[in-house]
This record gives structure tokens, sequence and C-alpha cells, in this order.
């Protein structure tokens, strides 16, 4: 009797041991770490997620920079544009020129000089209009180009559609079709003897700050006009190809019933005349020589060759 109470005893003890000893903090320990390690995965993974789409939008960040920003706004040698704020806070952009360009600026490799091509004459005009037509087709922005020869040379005008910007808008970033197209032209111009004008324009749409030294359309045509030298540059034209950089804001629309109209956001190529680019290099260069009429007037006086020009046009005595 009493060994059977011992028995039963014992087994009651050894049943209370097995259900609170070490397998029953092992059971409830368990459970934790189970649900820590589902977390860490699925933090894992979120990370990873994370870093995917931040590796992709930083590749196509890379590709927006060098297809658009760095086409006119990068110097050839890989360097950036600068941006520079005032203390209104509008951005001035500066249009570093590259350091060294594709073009012929002298002797070629064989040691030749290198033979430019003048255009002067209408048709000489009108050809040299046929070819940036073709290259304006086949970069697919033939209805964003329109030539007009001029007695002064050929206006060539790239100009905004309503399907087709020429500049991102209120910037003077160039899209990629558009700086492609001018890289495109830059060797026809390279092997050109003519300077150009340059002039970049805007529609009548206003910056909201009236500020007067906030960003506005003539700093936005300004801009615009370095940034499509700068174009030409990098795809190989001479700097010296380049008389004039201007922007003219909103104050010459091509559509003038619609002043806001795409047409007038535009940048033109005025290719001079020899005569045309001499007449505005003496308009802005060094003074000739005058001769005083009173203490506050004085008159340009005419060298030998005006002189002889002015007698030739004097009517002749009968």
């Amino acid at each position: 009797m009493q060994a059977a109470k011992k028995g039963e005893k014992h087994l009651e003890e050894t049943i209370v041991k097995r259900g609170g000893g070490k397998q029953q903090d092992d059971e409830h320990g368990g459970a934790w770490k189970v649900a820590f390690a589902d977390f860490c995965m699925a933090l894992m993974a979120l990370f990873l997620v994370l870093w995917l789409i931040a590796a992709r939008e930083a590749s196509a960040l890379k590709s927006i920079v060098r297809d658009n920003t760095a086409a006119g706004l990068i110097e050839g040698s890989g360097g950036r544009h600068e941006i520079a704020g005032n203390p209104s806070g509008s951005l001035i952009e500066r249009f570093p020129m590259p350091k060294a360009n594709g073009g012929a600026q002298g002797p070629d490799a064989g040691g030749k000089a290198t033979a430019h091509t003048r255009y002067e004459s209408p048709s000489e005009l009108a050809a040299l209009a046929h070819a940036l037509q073709k290259m304006s087709a086949d970069a697919g922005l033939a209805s964003n180009l329109a030539t007009v020869v001029t007695p002064e040379g050929l206006r060539v005008m790239l100009h905004d559609t309503d399907r087709q910007g020429m500049f991102v808008r209120g910037s003077p970033i160039p899209v990629d079709r558009f700086s492609k197209l001018l890289r495109a032209m830059a060797p026809l111009f390279e092997n050109m003897e003519n300077q150009m004008l340059v002039v970049g324009h805007t529609d009548s749409l206003q910056y909201t700050s009236k500020d007067p030294n906030s960003y506005s359309n003539w700093s936005l045509s300004a801009h615009r006009a370095l940034a499509a030298r700068s174009q030409l540059l990098i795809g190989g034209m001479r700097k010296e190809s380049v008389l004039q950089v201007v922007g003219m804001a909103d104050r010459a629309p091509v559509d003038a019933a619609k002043p806001d109209a795409a047409v007038n956001r535009r940048i033109e190529l005025l290719i001079l005349t020899t005569k045309q680019a001499a007449s505005i290099t003496a308009m802005f260069g060094t003074p000739a020589q005058t001769e005083d009429l009173s203490k506050d007037v004085s008159i340009t006086k005419p060298g030998e060759d005006g002189l002889k020009e002015l007698r030739s046009q004097l009517p002749k005595k009968p």
C-alpha cells in the first residue's frame, strides 16, 4: 500500500516536471524567434525592392541628363553647367562652351588648310536652305523648320508646333530631337564661310513674378539662343561662325494675331551675307573717324572708297 502511494507520488512529480520544465520554455520562446525571422525577411525584401526602384530611377535620370541636359549645357570635357541664384531666387543658367570641338579650325590632318563655302546669291542660299530642310526631315522635325531667303541672308526658323517643342517648356533645356538636329547641322555650318546671328524668341505668356530681377522671357530667350549656339559648337561648328547671340523675348512674333501661338517659340539662325555681316560688325565695332560739326554734334567721315561711291551717285550735269 505504501509502495503504491510512493509510485503515484513519483508519477505525479514526474508529470509535473515534464509539464513545467525546459521544453515548455523552448516552445514559447521559439514562437517569437520565428516571427522575428519572418519580419527580417520581409524587411530585407522591402529594402531590395527600394534598391531596385532607386537603381532604375538613377538609370533613367542619367539618361535624361545625358540626352537633354548634356546637350548644350555640358562642356565637351565632361563638365556641367553652373546655376547661380540671385537674391530674388531666380535661376540664371550659364552655358560654358566646349573647350574643343570636332570642326576644322585650321589645317587638317594632312597639313592642308580647310576650304570654306560662301553663300552669297539667292540661289546659293536656297541650296543651303534645301540641305537644312532635308536634315530636318531626316530628324522627324520637318514641320518645325521654315526657311526664307532675304536680302540680308538666309533666315532659318526652328519653331515649336502644337505637337513638338524645341525646348522643355519654360526652360532653356533643349529636347533630344532638337539637340540632335542642331548637331547634325553643325558640320554644314563648319564648312561655311558666312557668319550667323542666333536669335531666341518666346511666346507672349509671362512668368508670374513681375520683379525686375526675376526670370523672364528676356532671360529665357537669351538662354535658349546660347543653348542653341552651344549645341552647334558641340556638333563641330567653328566658334567664329557666330557673330551675335540675341534674346528678343516676345517682341517679334511670327503669328502676331496669336502672340501665344507655338510657332512664336523659336530659335532663328540668320545666315548673313558678307556685306550684311560687315555692316553689323561696323555697327557695334570701333567707331569710324569723325569730325566735329559743333560742340556736341559729330558726323562720321567717310573713307576714300565711301567718297567715291557718294560722288558716283550724284546726278551728272548735261
